[in-house]
């Protein structure tokens, strides 16, 4: 339902000449009304308008596009639209230029904007369409714009400059007008093709680095021309960090580059850093006070055959994650971690509350110094699909499981978990009274072992979704058994068979008063709980 406020606010939107016109005259209050009717609409040219002439100091995606007593619409939970986020970023240059312009005119204009926060969008990088944004998208857009605007307002200051210099300027120069400029809030995400526009922007948009890190490895990457200037007029403040197929040197490059004080969580994956590399990067982490998640999979660390030498870069790695003191999410997915694990958590200074060990290969000895940890009992996200929980990691499993109360996302896919392992696990995955998310995809389950799975866990109040494989019952094949993974993903399902069992779930579901529940095979379209979002 709409306000006749917002409904008031659309029709302005629609017509620019006039929503222009009115902005000097509406008052402040109207403006992040209009903003979110302009988004709604994709009025492309009243966003530009609204965000030259924004009356507050902040302008945040997360607060202005929330649902609202006006729009009960959260648009922060849909696709970002790539023509809006432009027209909102090209009107933060151009509000940046007018300012340098007033500024080098003597003009006394009163600039309210000083920080854009664009944290919060969706970002899950899946089924984005012409018309929406990507996060990668979002970073090569704003890093054009901050490495544009520098360039264009260092040749404005040079001018300047030499004006204040000329034959007849007084003895003594006035000092240079204070500069104005817009921190930006943002989530980075950067690949091989984006690494070089991304550095670059960084530089000209960091204060300057002293003792940074160049050596021969870094200086071809770094080019060893970071910039003097204090701040450039729009300065990236990342919170979230992903980088992917990155170079150790490129990796440490930007890492350098990036606000310690304003980054909450590094995610480097597909890097192939291995032990070694990881050894040179995580120390460049240190400076991050507020980094609570760390995800490194697919970092090729394998400790099960360590060669000559490298037992002390083990032991270094988990030094250097004991050193970050607020670290509270922590995703080392397959990653050969086999019975190195209390090695690896021992030296944490607090809790872990999220962690992801999927196909980590792990021991009976890696869960049952997990289920006497200090981390188990804070835990509310675990991950553990892919190791094999049928045979003697079961009853370290049911131990640890008992010990996890607070678990609210717990993800066990491809573990091999057959009707009886599964009906051996229910006491204590029941006990999770706050469990909200279970994955079972993947593993051999019956229509019997899933109907049981149901009852067993309808009291589970908050279980809200639940991602269940196709009943072994169900494929038109006899499979192998046990079968495998790959025989169950690749298998053919006698989708007829699979109706009727998909529909008598869901009269299950109704006659528990569970309508509200979700149980479904489709492993997309839903959104993966990380630790910000539990």
């Amino acid at each position: 339902m709409h306000s006749l406020v917002f409904l008031c606010a659309r029709k302005l939107a629609s017509h620019h000449a006039a929503a222009r016109a009115a902005l000097d005259l509406l008052p402040r209050e109207l403006y992040p009304v209009l903003f979110k009717a302009a988004f709604l609409d994709g009025r492309t040219l009243a966003l530009h308008d609204l965000v030259r002439a924004w009356p507050f100091p902040v302008l945040s995606f997360r607060q202005l596009l929330r649902a609202c007593r006006h729009c009960d619409r959260a648009l922060l939970q849909e696709k970002p639209s790539k023509l809006c986020v432009q027209a909102v970023v090209l009107g933060v240059v151009a509000y940046l230029d007018e300012a340098l312009e007033d500024r080098q005119h003597g003009s006394s204009k009163r600039r309210c904007l000083q920080v854009l926060d664009m944290t919060g969008l969706q970002d899950d990088d899946v089924d984005y369409g012409p018309e929406s944004m990507s996060l990668w998208s979002r970073t090569v857009t704003l890093a054009k714009a901050c490495i544009d605007l520098s360039k264009r307002h260092s040749k404005c200051v040079e001018r300047t400059s030499k004006r204040r210099k000329g034959p007849y300027s007084s003895a003594v120069a006035p000092p240079p007008p204070r500069p104005v400029s817009v921190e930006v809030r943002v989530d980075l995400f950067v690949n091989s093709t984006s690494y070089g526009v991304l550095k670059d922007a960084l530089q000209s948009s960091a204060p300057q680095q002293r003792g940074s890190f160049v050596n021969s490895t870094s200086y071809g990457v770094l080019k060893d021309a970071l910039q003097s200037s204090a701040h450039s007029a729009l300065r990236l403040k990342c919170r979230d960090f992903r980088a992917e197929e990155l170079s150790i040197a490129s990796t440490v490059g930007l890492l350098e580059f990036l606000d310690p004080a304003s980054v909450r969580q590094v995610d480097l994956r597909f890097s192939n850093l291995g032990l070694s590399g990881l050894r040179v990067v995580l120390p460049h982490m240190a400076k991050f006070t507020n980094l609570v998640s760390l995800k490194l999979p697919y970092s090729n660390i394998d400790v099960r055959r360590l060669a000559a030498g490298m037992e002390g870069s083990l032991h270094c790695f988990a030094a250097q994650l004991g050193r970050l003191s607020r670290l509270k999410e922590l995703n080392l997915c397959s990653s050969r971690l086999s019975g190195k694990l209390r090695q690896l958590l021992g030296d944490l200074q607090g809790p872990l509350e999220s962690l992801e060990l999927a196909f980590c290969y792990l021991l009976p000895n890696d869960l049952s110094y997990l289920s006497q940890s200090l981390h188990t009992p804070a835990l509310k996200k675990l991950d553990l699909s892919g190791n094999n929980l049928s045979d003697s990691l079961l009853q370290p499993f049911q131990r640890l499981l008992g010990e996890a109360s607070s678990l609210l996302h717990l993800d066990i896919m491809e573990c091999r978990l057959t009707d009886a392992h599964l009906d051996a696990l229910l006491p204590a995955l029941c006990r999770c009274a706050r469990l909200r998310y279970l994955g079972v995809f993947g593993n051999p389950l019956s229509t019997r072992g899933l109907k049981t799975l149901l009852q067993r866990t309808a009291a589970l109040a908050d279980l809200r979704l639940v991602i269940y494989p196709y009943p072994v019952d169900c494929y038109a094949e006899q499979l192998p058994w046990p079968p495998s993974s790959s025989s169950l993903l690749n298998g053919s399902v006698d989708e007829e068979r699979f109706s009727r069992v998909s529909a008598e779930l869901q009269r299950m579901l109704l006659s528990s008063s569970r309508a509200g529940a979700v149980w479904t095979t489709n492993l997309c379209g839903h959104s993966t709980l990380d630790y910000f979002s539990l």
